[in-house]
């Protein structure tokens, strides 16, 4: 490993200033999702290599084989591209997810979506979401899997429509060739423009 590497990585973060910390100088405790597609933070990437070359100069294959792959993770992350050799077994995650708050049953639509039945409009939000990739997350790359919130004690269409996020993007974002599945019966949106219509007249 080259001494350059790692003072190159550095002086990147200097010059550039490239850093992850919040501007307005505040802190959230709260534990959230990780979250991808995000640039490598250069001081990371800094301190694997460092770390790297540390660990071969003595010996400690074990030690740079971690590094590298925890820098590889990184840069798949910040790519949006789940990694392949962290798969979340499914009924794995079934059972992680089965005795959070609110949460009736879940199933797996297919690889990638995962669909969870909710008891009442409170617990149709992005904050389930999020509580569900906090369990999930110990089992493997939650960036393969997008969460559906469907409530079943809904009373109105609204409620009742589905609410989807992949665990590490924003909402209506998807991982890279992780395609986007309709859920509903009726296309929300379409339920939309119909109300409007509906409406106008």
């Amino acid at each position: 490993m080259q001494r350059w590497l790692v003072a190159a990585a550095v002086a990147c973060a200097a010059v550039a200033g490239c850093s992850e910390t919040p501007g307005n100088g505040t802190t959230d405790t709260a534990r959230r999702p990780e979250q991808a597609g995000q640039p490598v933070n250069p001081y990371t990437t800094a301190g694997h290599l460092a770390a790297m070359e540390l660990a071969a100069l003595t010996g400690d294959q074990r030690a740079v084989r971690a590094h590298a792959q925890a820098a590889q993770r990184d840069m798949l992350r910040s790519m949006r591209l789940p990694d392949a050799s962290l798969p979340i077994d499914h009924e794995a995650a079934r059972t992680a997810v089965r005795p959070l708050p609110g949460v009736r049953s879940s199933a797996w639509v297919d690889r990638s979506n995962l669909l969870v039945l909710v008891a009442g409009s409170r617990y149709r939000s992005m904050d389930t979401i999020d509580r569900i990739c906090l369990a999930l997350e110990p089992l493997g790359d939650t960036l393969a899997v997008v969460v559906n919130l469907q409530d079943v004690a809904a009373t109105t269409p609204e409620g009742a429509d589905t609410l989807s996020r992949n665990c590490q993007l924003a909402e209506g974002e998807r991982a890279v060739l992780q395609p986007k599945r309709q859920m509903d019966v009726v296309d929300p949106e379409l339920r939309r423009v119909f109300r409007a219509q509906q409406r106008a007249k």
